[in-house]
């Protein structure tokens, strides 16, 4: 029976993209509202982006709090809540990346939310309202500066939940690419790989005759791929603008509409983050390939077509496609096994598998009818103790 596309789509995210965009922004924000200036460690005061965007928000109001974690903690957007209701505050001004663009989307909610913010994270609470939000993106990566996800770090139970709000979706999002010239090679190097995953689990399923959505897909695979190759350029305008568009296109919504999509690679790989600190772009790239060898049945289809659409193999068998795609991560420098990481845990799979568990991840079903023991086996894998002379 033919697969049918049946869905709603609205993206009312305004997009201002480009060298000249940060002028655009004192005209994004209501002059009456009082601003509260969200940026995370403090290096846009470093760079020139603190000026910029202070300079433009000259005639209003504005409340900073700095500190958000590149994992966004509860505790500390607890914080910044509470002083949004102190301060009454009236409009979020994020200025970093995902994780910037995600604490903004939880204050927003939590601001007028008298309960435990970590209902908003558990589903408990489902904001019907928020403050509204803009983001301007420092480091592109997540696509979360023109999406209702977000990801946030209980640190004291070390739990690390992804929770979609709608209302909280910025209403407009500043991309300028220069901003990028800062930015440390790691960085840029976990952006490419989150932006690339991000695409696979809306493509890598099984095929459903989706011209649209597979080719939009596989053109944003193709440029990452190419933006790897030519790394060394990075420092260009044409690496960067190409770069930040990308990781945007490739979760702002469209690509995975009407098809199916399957996103245990990042449910998986949020428990790693949670528990050991890696970056998250790189407990991508060691659950993966895992995943993929041992869900490679029921995604042997669509990983032969990425082979031949993504990758350029003539005649590509499955195995080829996952060996490709290591290949591309290990091009990057990101690890594809936990022991390519500073972590030195034996026990680091039975720790992984006892979080998905406790938090419901470890069977998520879907089309590969992933179970707990098939968890346990891509979890083991990507995490087993390996040997001195091991690959």
């Amino acid at each position: 029976m033919p697969h049918t596309f049946e869905f709603s789509y609205h993206n009312p995210t305004q997009i201002h993209f480009g060298p000249n965009s940060f002028a655009k922004l004192a005209d994004l924000i209501p002059r009456e509202a009082t601003v509260l200036l969200l940026y995370g460690g403090g290096s846009i005061k470093q760079n020139g982006i603190y000026d910029q965007v202070t300079q433009a928000l000259g005639g209003h109001t504005v409340v900073e709090f700095g500190g958000v974690e590149p994992n966004p903690t509860l505790e500390t957007l607890t914080a910044a809540v509470n002083r949004a209701k102190a301060q009454k505050i009236e409009f979020i001004l994020g200025v970093g990346g995902g994780s910037v663009a995600d604490g903004a989307k939880f204050i927003a909610c939590a601001a007028l939310y008298e309960g435990d913010g970590w209902d908003i994270v558990s589903g408990k609470y489902v904001p019907r309202q928020a403050l509204p939000v803009g983001i301007v993106l420092t480091l592109p990566a997540t696509g979360s500066e023109s999406n209702a996800g977000a990801v946030v770090t209980r640190k004291a139970t070390h739990e690390k939940r992804v929770f979609y709000v709608a209302p909280a979706r910025p209403r407009f999002a500043i991309l300028n690419p220069d901003v990028m010239a800062s930015l440390p090679d790691r960085q840029l190097e976990n952006g490419v790989v989150d932006a690339f995953v991000h695409v696979c689990e809306q493509y890598l399923t099984y095929p459903v005759g989706a011209l649209v959505q597979d080719g939009y897909a596989e053109a944003v695979m193709k440029a990452l791929t190419m933006l790897a190759k030519t790394f060394d350029q990075r420092q260009t305008t044409h690496w960067r603008q190409n770069m930040m568009w990308a990781a945007n296109q490739a979760l702002c919504g469209v690509i995975g509409l009407g098809v199916p999509v399957d996103w245990a690679t990042h449910r998986m790989a949020v428990e790693l983050t949670a528990l050991y600190g890696i970056d998250h772009g790189r407990t991508l790239s060691i659950i993966q390939p895992w995943l993929l060898r041992e869900l490679i049945e029921a995604k042997r289809a669509k990983l032969e077509q990425m082979g031949r659409h993504v990758f350029g193999l003539s005649q590509p068998s499955a195995e080829e496609t996952i060996a490709a795609i290591e290949a591309f991560y290990r091009s990057l420098n990101m690890p594809v096994h936990l022991s390519d990481t500073d972590v030195n845990d034996p026990d680091a799979a039975t720790h992984v598998m006892q979080a998905l568990r406790e938090h419901g991840n470890a069977a998520l079903g879907g089309h590969a009818e992933l179970d707990d023991a098939k968890t346990e086996r891509i979890i083991r894998a990507a995490c087993a103790v390996r040997s001195a002379t091991a690959n």
